[in-house]
């Protein structure tokens, strides 16, 4: 793989961290900034708010921009919405910071893909794709704890320096290893994007991505408090759950994409989305008792992100005969579909925290989970209604190989 990609893959594990690091801390930055538990979770609310809005409206306005210059300028507006983060000097000006890092993160994300692909040879896309989406994984794994531990004993804001020094370093990257004349695909227009929404069964789709996701994100988001509220975990410890999760997320990407391509997008989600329901259920009644917590979370690690390639290989086998001229425009909305659903989710589950009490998010996210899996159910009936013609057969056993 090209030392080019690597950068790429590197500007990933930046943005993935600065996205994810804030559940960690959300208990940290509530003391200090002197605001309510569901306050602070509406940071991760306005973050993945400015993803879902950056990456359609953005990518549609830079669309003239050479993807090299573009790269560039997306990692300094990410380095200054982490240093806005680390100077700011009250919730307001950390909620600014949050929106623009997130306007950068959703365009980087729509670029990004098509970027990868261009670097490899043909029959070396799919694996240069999953090498740059693996930046997020790592960010997980790596990043999130890390970021936790260093707001834990630093002060939150060295957490946001932290990052922000991994965008000059990404940036740094970027500048010598990508090339210069790198060909960005015609950029699709903001008409051509919401004609895509238009279509019935792609918003389907975009229902089922954003309850499924958005469901695990009410009880996701109030983690760390309920860790430290509920289970009697330190706040110092907190970072070593978090360490717990992100592996599990590592395995349970690689397992969902796995059942994907076994069992089809479908019956995957089906099974993912029973499994993440029962697990956040189970989150109820094990949340008291440290070791059944963990073992719980590390459950709910390997299917909170196992729908991920079920849902994106189901929204490309849908465009490819909905949409045929728009694959990636439908793609890249069902990126912004998971972002909708965090930014409810949290923004949701900060209201149940307020009126109801921390401990009734993982039962009410179960629900909306139930929810995903109905819309699921609902599709994969349509689906068998109306079947593939032959030639669409064949596109999607290729997409689903990816």
């Amino acid at each position: 793989m090209p030392l080019a990609l690597w950068a790429l893959t590197l500007s990933a594990f930046a943005i993935g961290t600065t996205e994810f690091v804030i559940v960690g801390l959300i208990p940290t930055i509530a003391s200090s900034l002197h605001v309510s538990v569901p306050s602070a979770g509406l940071l991760v609310s306005l973050y993945a708010l400015g993803v879902a809005i950056g990456a359609p409206v953005l990518t549609a306005l830079t669309g003239k921009v050479p993807r090299k210059t573009l790269l560039l300028g997306l990692m300094l507006l990410f380095t200054a919405g982490n240093l806005t983060a680390w100077m700011a000097p009250g919730y307001a000006a950390l909620m600014a910071a949050r929106v623009l890092t997130g306007l950068a993160h959703g365009v980087f994300f729509s670029i990004g893909s098509t970027i990868a692909t261009s670097l490899v040879p043909k029959e070396k896309a799919a694996s240069a794709i999953a090498l740059m989406f693996s930046g997020l994984t790592v960010a997980l794994v790596t990043g999130v704890p890390l970021g936790t531990f260093i707001g834990q004993h630093f002060g939150w804001q060295m957490t946001f320096l932290a990052v922000a020094l991994l965008g000059v370093i990404a940036f740094a990257g970027i500048a010598l290893l990508v090339p210069r004349g790198i060909a960005g695909s015609k950029p699709a227009s903001l008409l051509t994007q919401l004609s895509v929404l238009k279509k019935p069964r792609l918003l389907l789709v975009y229902a089922m991505t954003t309850l499924g996701y958005g469901g695990s994100f009410i009880a996701f988001t109030y983690l760390a408090p309920i860790l430290e509220q509920v289970a009697g975990f330190s706040s110092n410890s907190v970072g070593l759950v978090m360490l717990v999760y992100g592996v599990s997320v590592a395995f349970g990407n690689i397992w969902g994409g796995k059942l994907a391509d076994r069992k089809g997008p479908v019956r995957a989600l089906q099974i993912v989305f029973a499994l993440l329901a029962g697990v956040l259920f189970v989150l109820d009644f094990t949340a008291a008792n440290k070791i059944a917590v963990l073992v719980t979370v590390l459950a709910w690690g390997a299917v909170a992100f196992g729908n991920v390639p079920g849902l994106q290989v189901y929204v490309v086998q849908r465009a490819e005969r909905d949409a045929p001229g728009a694959v990636d425009v439908a793609s890249g909305l069902n990126i912004a579909a998971f972002n909708v659903g965090i930014a409810i989710g949290a923004w949701g589950g900060g209201l149940i925290v307020a009126h109801l009490g921390l401990m009734h998010t993982p039962w009410i996210g179960a629900l909306i989970v139930i929810g995903a899996l109905a819309l699921t159910t609902l599709a994969g009936w349509l689906d068998r209604r109306d079947p593939a013609p032959q030639h669409a057969v064949h596109g999607e056993r290729a997409v689903a190989m990816h």
